[in-house]
């Protein structure tokens, strides 16, 4: 189950993550753009899984379903922290769903005939980061959007989104290195660089909503890539660290 729950997380966040672009994402509510989307997450899952089977059209028409309700919250809502939370969650849930149901998909592909036994795991850590850094920016940015006027204005450009993406993948790295007490120096770190911050209440409040939501991301992420390899490995889902003999 967690070598195609690997393989299938690896197709989602290259289908959505690096294979779609920002016009696509803009488009997304005309039936040409989902379809391509839709063709590019079943191709993505093929080439990851290495098989055909008709539990992969399934998992392309659960996320096509999961993209409409998407785009129809955005259309009566808002394109807020929900609406983005909400279609992670449900994607994510549809993957374990999928691999649940149908776990000798991976077993059952070419390249479980063709590849050594670490495939799976090097497409989830590799998916893992990519969704520390690229998806979390997203998500911290929705989040962000109402505090925007509160945003330091001499900051250099993309700066923010950029020692975003290094903090949640040098958190992501500490994880998978098993040295997440690291953390706790890199977020010394960042409080002296920004301390500057600190003499303006809304810039300060900003950057710290921006850094605590950035480290959770990364964190939560990290734990999530952490379980699924221990299941690949046969360990307990919720070990952190390895234990010493």
């Amino acid at each position: 189950m967690f070598e195609t729950l690997a393989a299938l997380f690896f197709a989602h966040v290259l289908a959505d993550y690096v294979l779609q672009t920002e016009k696509m994402v803009a488009t997304k509510d005309r039936p040409l753009t989902l379809l391509t989307h839709i063709g590019i997450v079943y191709l993505t899952a093929i080439i990851a899984l290495g098989s055909f089977d008709w539990w992969i059209a399934i998992l392309a028409g659960l996320h096509l379903i999961v993209d409409l309700a998407k785009s129809l919250w955005i259309k009566y809502r808002s394109d807020t922290i929900m609406a983005y939370l909400a279609d992670q969650g449900a994607h994510l849930v549809t993957l374990a769903a999928v691999a649940g149901f149908a776990p000798a998909l991976w077993h059952n592909g070419i390249w479980a005939m063709q590849t050594t036994a670490w495939a799976p795991e090097c497409m989830l850590l590799a998916a893992g980061a990519i969704y520390a850094t690229r998806a979390g920016g997203f998500a911290v940015g929705k989040l962000m959007g109402p505090y925007a006027a509160g945003a330091p204005s001499d900051s250099l450009p993309a700066g923010g989104m950029m020692i975003g993406q290094l903090e949640r993948g040098l958190i992501y790295l500490m994880f998978i290195a098993g040295l997440p007490a690291g953390i706790g120096f890199l977020i010394a770190a960042k409080s002296i660089l920004r301390f500057d911050a600190a003499s303006n209440n809304a810039k300060a409040e900003y950057v710290i909503i921006g850094t605590l939501a950035s480290f959770c991301w990364a964190i939560a992420v990290s734990l999530l890539i952490l379980a699924i390899n221990n299941g690949l490995n046969g360990a307990p889902l919720l070990e952190i660290m390895p234990r010493s003999n």
